[in-house]
């Protein structure tokens, strides 16, 4: 595959595919060059054959931050456009959860927002114990988008789903390993590599019988997907128009405390138990 990218970095060795994502400034912030740029990559791995897996990671002691809030406060869309984006998000995405072969997240530092979203795309999450989860949306009076809605009640389960999503609290590593977001912890400077070696060892096996237990278990636990991304394209649609939304962007913009903040477990004045 040859291109230039400004966003990411794309390399594949020995059948694995390895996207980086690495846009510094951002913290390798979702911004529109990366998902025009990383939806160039996942249609091209679909498409090649002879890549049998596929590891994805973040450059720069980071994940992905999320969504870039400086673009999304000035994009100006209205709920159709808004939704138009969204759908042209979901392309890629679905491609990329409906992809045949596995895919394996590898995450150090931030994965907050879309990044979380896009962490839980993959098959298998491997991270760092200094790694951070956040579902972060309700922070800026939004919904959980990039599939969430799809993938993490499948992980979790709903009732869990529903505290991580309503709280945006973080998560640290420990806590995402116990609760089955992340398969494996290593350390730092051993991440990438034993994502690597998890990934090889699918070039070995039978790309029909991997692709067959990826579809079947896709139909197990009930939710359509495209039914699903299509609610998330509407519900953000409507998110980003409201007051509460453009009252919360400028709040982080400008470095000021969230409006919405999640009540600690202490303030009842119950002790947990």
């Amino acid at each position: 595959m040859e291109q230039a990218f400004q966003t990411i970095r794309f390399e594949v060795r020995e059948q694995v595919a390895t996207l980086t994502l690495d846009n510094p400034g951002k913290r390798n912030a979702l911004d529109p060059a990366m998902r025009v740029e990383v939806a160039r990559v996942v249609a091209h791995v679909r498409q090649e054959r002879e890549i049998r897996a596929l590891v994805i990671t973040g450059a720069n002691g980071h994940f992905c931050s999320g969504g870039d809030l400086k673009n999304i406060a000035g994009a100006n869309l209205d709920n159709e456009g808004w939704r138009a984006r969204l759908q042209e998000l979901h392309e890629w995405l679905q491609a990329l959860l409906t992809l045949d072969r596995p895919v394996i997240a590898a995450v150090d530092g931030a994965a907050y927002g879309a990044g979380f979203s896009l962490a839980l795309a993959a098959d298998f999450v491997l991270a760092t114990p200094r790694a951070r989860f956040a579902m972060s949306f309700l922070r800026i009076g939004l919904v959980p988008d990039c599939g969430a809605f799809y993938t993490l009640p499948r992980i979790v389960g709903v009732q869990r789903a529903k505290e991580l999503m309503l709280s945006a609290r973080e998560l640290g590593a420990t806590e995402a390993q116990q609760l089955g977001i992340v398969m494996e912890l290593h350390a730092p400077d051993a991440l990438l590599a034993r994502a690597h070696v998890l990934a090889a060892s699918f070039v070995k096996a039978s790309p029909v019988a991997v692709s067959l237990v990826k579809r079947t278990l896709a139909a197990t636990g009930g939710g359509d997907l495209q039914a699903l991304l299509e609610m998330e394209a509407s519900a953000q649609a409507l998110a980003m128009g409201t007051a509460q939304h453009r009252d919360a962007v400028n709040a982080f913009l400008n470095k000021q405390p969230a409006p919405f903040q999640w009540p600690p477990a202490s303030s009842s004045g119950a002790a947990p138990i």
